[in-house]
């Protein structure tokens, strides 16, 4: 047996009253892919914080390669080869790619001249290792999310970490991306390198990991080999009880159609040539690989990036959709995938979230109505089973299923005919995943119209009453609910079935 890289005993954290962390006990072997599994709230977050230093323990021991560490900063953790990949890129968005891995990598010293060639080398080496095709000058802000995930991969491997946390790593990647990161990940074990992997995607821990340990509630509820466990007794643990793996299902016929669209496109999308209907009361799902255009087809329909060809027609309206205002004064709502950027406003109260678009009919000729406001918010709150201290809470201090809530709440305060939904359950747990279907499919049981955009091909299947299957910017076929994995795939990839 491998010899232990970090041992954690009997973790304990509280933030004011709230024990966070309720006695954990975890460790890393030298060539090992330990998992960290757990709901959204359970305690991953706040361990991790503490093994990078990020906060300080209010209980238990930390060892690190045999050595007790009493005082663990963010500054001692790189030291002792401690680096963390977070699922949201702390890049700098003005600075190039070399110029943010030197940031990180570099020694300071103020007085030393820069080699901006070694700089450049050294960045292009780093990507290469993991495959990524980005050019060390290209600035941050013109990267793609994945892109920027990948960026963060290479200066972990820069550091030379002997532990490597990585934190929902695949959340935004692409299938190649994600092989990529598994060969990656498989190198660093092969060169003794622990890796702490945390992923809500069940397939990925079954994949990769050797080890897993739950936590629930603050709490480590268990650690297994990952032969001695399966999917089943992994959710039970997380979960504290039986969760039904069966999507829920439709309960009505769809009605009329509600869009149509002929022959859309938008040039600087890459977008061309999508034709399809969605009716009353149906999920229309939307499959493919990240990159085939789905994401930019929803910035179409609601406004961000207008049409240039093709027609769209909303409950027998042709529309003319130049904005986002366009696209909400018509009925149409969209959830953006990114709900941490575009979801929801961390540092707002609920009430703001939920009303901010709804702001001229709730607060008309700007009479200042909080009391409405309100109301509206605890009615939503309680409508969708948000767990939260109440309207006046911030967004920052939700899950991310519960913020996934608000962003749904804020679009649903539209009385929308048509709803957008961007990777709807992407980085929630699975308890909060099984809450999110049984809502949306309940809005389509009271006659909405949905288009449900998703990366999670059982979640597409599962969900959908029927199936577009997107590819280089059109849309290649439709397929009837419940459809074979392999032929939405094939699909996906322009091959036969």
């Amino acid at each position: 047996m491998s010899s232990p890289l970090l041992v954690l005993r009997q973790i304990v954290k509280n933030y004011g009253g709230v024990r966070a962390l309720r006695g954990v006990d975890f460790d890393l072997r030298a060539g090992e892919v330990h998992a960290l599994l757990g709901e959204n709230g359970a305690g991953k977050s706040t361990l991790i914080k503490i093994v990078t230093g990020a906060h300080s323990p209010d209980g238990g021991t930390i060892t690190v390669v045999g050595q007790r560490v009493v005082d663990l900063t963010p500054a001692t953790a790189r030291a002792l080869g401690i680096a963390c990949i977070y699922q949201q890129p702390a890049l700098f968005p003005d600075l190039t790619v070399a110029e943010n891995l030197a940031l990180r990598l570099d020694a300071t010293n103020m007085h030393a001249r820069i080699d901006w060639t070694a700089r450049r080398a050294r960045a292009t080496s780093l990507l290469s290792r993991i495959g990524a095709a980005i050019s060390p000058d290209t600035e941050v802000r013109a990267l793609s999310m994945p892109e920027q995930q990948l960026v963060e991969i290479a200066c972990a491997l820069g550091s030379g970490a002997r532990i490597v946390i990585m934190d929902e790593p695949t959340a935004s990647l692409t299938q190649k991306e994600q092989r990529l990161l598994y060969a990656v990940v498989q190198d660093l074990r092969k060169n003794g390198v622990g890796v702490i992997y945390i992923s809500h995607r069940l397939e990925e821990i079954f994949a990769l990991a050797d080890r897993v340990t739950v936590l629930r509630d603050g709490q480590s509820v268990g650690t297994h080999a990952m032969g001695d466990i399966n999917e089943a007794g992994l959710i039970r643990l997380m979960v504290g009880r039986e969760v039904a793996q069966i999507y829920p299902a439709a309960q009505s016929a769809p009605g009329a159609s509600v869009l149509s669209i002929r022959g859309l496109g938008c040039k600087s999308s890459g977008v061309h040539d999508v034709s399809f209907d969605v009716r009353a009361g149906e999920i229309f799902g939307l499959g493919g690989l990240v990159g085939a255009g789905r994401t930019e087809l929803a910035r179409i329909l609601f406004g961000l990036t207008p049409a240039d060809s093709g027609q769209i027609t909303l409950a027998g309206k042709i529309l003319h959709l130049r904005s986002p205002q366009d696209a909400v004064a018509h009925g149409i709502a969209y959830v953006p995938e990114d709900r941490r950027r575009h979801g929801v406003v961390l540092d707002l109260p609920l009430a703001q979230n939920i009303t901010m678009a709804v702001h001229r009919r709730l607060f008309p000729k700007t009479w200042l109505r909080f009391g409405a406001e309100r109301v509206l918010t605890l009615n939503y709150i309680r409508d969708l089973a948000v767990k939260c201290a109440g309207p006046d809470a911030h967004g920052s201090s939700l899950s991310g299923g519960n913020q996934q809530k608000i962003a749904l709440a804020r679009w649903l305060a539209t009385q929308p005919k048509l709803l957008i939904l961007d990777e709807p359950t992407q980085g929630v747990d699975i308890g909060a995943k099984n809450e999110i279907h049984k809502i949306i499919r309940r809005l389509a049981q009271e006659g909405l119209a949905v288009i449900l955009i998703s990366s999670d091909l059982p979640e597409v299947i599962g969900m959908s009453d029927r199936i577009g299957v997107m590819a280089q910017g059109t849309l290649r076929t439709i397929l009837p609910s419940g459809s074979d994995p392999h032929t939405v795939m094939a699909a996906a990839l322009g091959t036969a079935a």
